[in-house]
């Protein structure tokens, strides 16, 4: 029986010691230990207790095949950030990650190299991405797989926004015998993370800005390296300080050059356009692939 706060945590651990699976046992029991410590060091009332169960109750209810918003509560919390630090240092001669996000979808159309994810004419500035992918020697990677997806320059990734068509700037392409790639866009843009959930009601109670800067997704994988999940930004220092999901690293800030008159190696393009070159280094690992956050297209 318990009858004073003091003996909650110690009862609590000991009914979870039977637990076979060490790592559970282990981790479970850091979660009590930390989530009692919090309680009785902030000493929430019963009715702000009642009031976190309905926002994390709402994470679920507003969490369906176009929007993840445990993820994104993940996200502009930090947690998202920290699991990324902590599994991927970037210390080994590999391109830093970032934020995998609640927008990737997974089976994205195959393309071709130099083949445009911009489709029926998506409006925005022009955007010719290439590139390599290469080992953390600098041996080039035949054949890596590179899974690409942007928001519009909207802000808006196709499925959240009706005008887009399905897989709209989203496409899978494949390093060639140089283990080089290319691509055309548009430009993106920077974005409010979803905010008509409860994610964006605790932003708001925060007085915080809801904005992510200008990025494209990578996923980055090849046999017998480890899968580099990654985002390239193209927006200024200001923006990139203030991403409101913590995100953004120096280390993988692109260079889109924009050009205002014509150039002979892209003879296709009408002024002005953007060029950006950048080489994706893997280490050596087993390549493993994310869930995706979301499946479907918002209709």
């Amino acid at each position: 029986m318990i009858s004073k706060e003091n003996e909650v945590t110690p009862v609590v651990l000991a009914a979870m010691e039977r637990t076979d699976n060490a790592r559970l046992k282990q981790i479970m029991a850091s979660a009590v230990t930390h989530l009692h410590h919090f309680i009785r060091e902030t000493r929430p009332t019963e009715e702000e207790f009642e009031a976190a169960l309905r926002w994390i109750a709402a994470l679920g209810h507003s969490t369906n095949d176009t929007n993840n918003e445990v993820v994104l509560a993940a996200d502009v919390l930090g947690a998202s950030t920290l699991i990324d630090l902590i599994n991927n240092d970037g210390m080994h001669g590999e391109t830093m990650s970032a934020l995998l996000g609640p927008f990737y979808r997974g089976h994205a159309p195959d393309c071709k190299n130099g083949d445009c994810i911009a489709r029926l004419n998506t409006p925005g500035s022009p955007l010719f991405f290439s590139g390599k992918v290469t080992s953390a020697d600098g041996t080039p990677i035949v054949g890596a797989k590179l899974d690409v997806w942007q928001a519009s320059p909207v802000g808006l990734y196709e499925n959240q926004d009706a005008e887009q068509p399905d897989f709209n700037l989203r496409g899978v392409f494949r390093t060639d015998d140089k283990g080089e790639f290319r691509f055309t866009s548009v430009k993106p843009a920077g974005y409010p993370v979803p905010t008509d959930g409860p994610v964006g009601d605790l932003l708001r109670a925060q007085n915080r800005a809801p904005m992510r800067p200008a990025h494209i997704h990578f996923i980055v994988s090849a046999p017998g390296h480890k899968t580099l999940v990654t985002q390239i930004f193209a927006d200024t220092p200001e923006a990139l300080a203030s991403d409101v999901v913590f995100g953004a690293k120096t280390q993988i800030v692109g260079d889109f050059v924009q050009h205002l008159q014509g150039d002979p190696a892209y003879p296709e393009a009408t002024p002005p356009f953007f060029v950006c070159e950048y080489t994706f280094k893997l280490t050596r690992g087993v390549p493993t692939f994310p869930v995706p956050p979301i499946t479907g297209k918002k209709i």
